[in-house]
This record gives structure tokens, sequence and C-alpha cells, in this order.
């Protein structure tokens, strides 16, 4: 048997057979010829064709506001009634997105922002969902291959902490299809920024772009005297000095406001409630320098293809 090499792109892969390792493998013609990927694959790059930007948001630990900063980027990118948003949440085991939207038995939020997410599957929001690897990877090929996502600008697809079966099936399925990259999320301390570090080594095994980091619950300003205080002191240098060791771009801190606990509770957008806030302003901030990466990312596949 033919030994694989460590870093083959595998058979899935945009760059299957064009990489820098398939060169002298003797798969490299019947990889590069699409002739390797499996049908799941290629029905989900079909059924991708109409979701021009998929975004995944990533953790290396729970209880950093992921999907919560999942859920007002997609209200963020959907205040555009032009552009239509989808917001996939595949947090199996902890499906979080159908309260922070606040749905109940609905899958739309507005006419351009649609969600999916195994809590509407559930008979009760406290049904708890135990499930091995495969089934949980069963159910997330089927959002993406089942789901009638139509015509999509953005898909933003919300995942569960740390680097397990959940994501390692997203970044394959989607292979083919041109992720434009993953947002990871942390807040300041050096318990949170030693598990984002694994998350970036994560994404560069499996050749997932990183859009950037976001530190998030990045100090509290008082909104009486406008003190800023630190509730997470960033005592390694928190995620800016991380970002710069890593050469990875750091999108933008979100300072904590309790708005944003009571509105996500509520199931509504902090931005309606509080469009003056810091935090706003920095959401608003980090979701046009995400458009900005996409469109660039965009325009470099365009030219590969013309070329």
């Amino acid at each position: 048997m033919e030994e694989v090499p460590h870093d083959c792109p595998g058979a899935d892969s945009a760059q299957a057979g064009r990489g820098a390792s398939c060169q002298g493998c003797p798969n490299q013609r019947l990889c590069a010829s699409g002739a390797g990927a499996t049908p799941d694959t290629e029905e989900i790059k079909e059924k991708m064709k109409t979701v021009k930007h998929k975004i995944l948001v990533l953790s290396g630990k729970g209880g950093v506001g992921k999907s919560t900063f999942s859920a007002h980027l997609a209200h963020g990118l959907a205040e555009d009634e032009n552009t239509q948003i989808a917001l996939l949440d595949i947090d199996i085991c902890g499906p979080s997105i159908p309260k922070i939207m606040g749905l109940e038995g609905e899958q739309y939020v507005e006419d351009n922002l649609g969600v999916m997410s195994v809590g509407f599957l559930l008979s009760s929001p406290d049904d708890a969902v135990i499930w091995r690897g495969p089934k949980k990877n069963g159910m997330i090929k089927q959002f993406l291959r089942d789901v009638d996502w139509g015509e999509v600008d953005y898909l933003i697809v919300d995942t569960p902490p740390g680097t397990s079966d959940e994501h390692l099936s997203v970044v394959r399925y989607l292979a083919t299809a041109h992720i434009d990259g993953a947002v990871i999320i942390t807040t300041p301390q050096e318990v949170s920024l030693q598990d984002v570090r694994k998350e970036i080594n994560f994404c560069r095994k499996v050749k997932l772009p990183i859009i950037g980091v976001v530190e998030n619950m990045s100090g509290f300003i008082c909104p009486k005297c406008k003190k800023e205080s630190q509730i997470f002191p960033p005592t390694t240098g928190g995620a800016e000095l991380m970002c710069q060791d890593l050469e990875v771009p750091l999108l933008g801190r979100v300072p904590l406001d309790p708005l944003i606990g009571k509105n996500c509770d509520k199931g509504q957008s902090f931005f309606i409630d509080a469009p003056d806030s810091p935090a706003t302003l920095a959401y608003r901030s980090i979701i046009q320098r995400i458009q900005e990466f996409c469109n660039l990312h965009q325009s470099k596949e365009e030219n590969l293809i013309s070329s």
C-alpha cells in the first residue's frame, strides 16, 4: 500500500491533486479529476452553489460568547435588506441559537434571515441530545445537503467549543464548496487563550483560512461613569499579543455590556436597544472587517477560476 503524505489535502479538498505534497503521489491524477471525492461532498458542493460566503465561528472553550457573536454577526449582516443571511447551528448537544434568536417553532427572524438548528427538532428545549459521533456527523450532512438554503449571501455556521467531530465534519463536507474562513472567539484571560491557540493550530492543519480573532468580554465600561474595568484581566497580553505571536488578525474587542445577556435571553438584537453602546460600535467594526475579508476572498477565487 502506498503511504499517504502527512500533509495530503485529501480527496475532498479543492487542492486535491494540485498541492505541493501531491507531486509524485500515484493518486495525483485521480484526485485532480475529482473522482476521489465522495458522493456526499459532491451533493453538498452542488447545494452550496447558491451560497456565496461561508463563515465558521469557532471557540476553543465554552462560555466565551461564541453563539452570541454568531447571532449578532447574523443580525448585523441582515440589516442590509438586500443581503440574504442564513445561520446554521451545529452545536448539536447545546443548541442555544433558537433561544438567542427568539425563535419558537419558527425558522425566520426576518425575511432575509433564516436559521436552522437541531433545537427545532426537539420536543422540548430541555431535552438532552445524547448522540455518538456518527449520528452528529449525519445530522450535519443533512443540514448542508438537504436544507433548501436558496440564494444566500452569507451562511454563518455556529459550532460547538473545541475541535471535535462536528468541526471535522463541517470542514470536510464544505471542502469542495470553498469556505471563506473561520472567526475565532476568545476572552482575554490565559485559560481561554490557551485553547484558542489549539483552535488556530486546528485551522492550519485542516487548511481552514482564519479570518481573525475576536476578543469578547474585553473590559467593562460603566454606563454611568464611563470608567473601564478589567473583569477578565489579560495577564499574558490578551488576544492582541497572541495574534501577534501567531500572525493572525485581531478583528477587534467587544466589551462586556449587561444588555447583551438580557437581549439574548429575550431573543432580541442587542443593536436595536443599544445602538450607540461601545459594544455595538465594536461589533459593527468587526462585521465590516469580516465583510472586507469575504469580498477579497471572493475576488481571489474569481481570479483563480478565470486564470
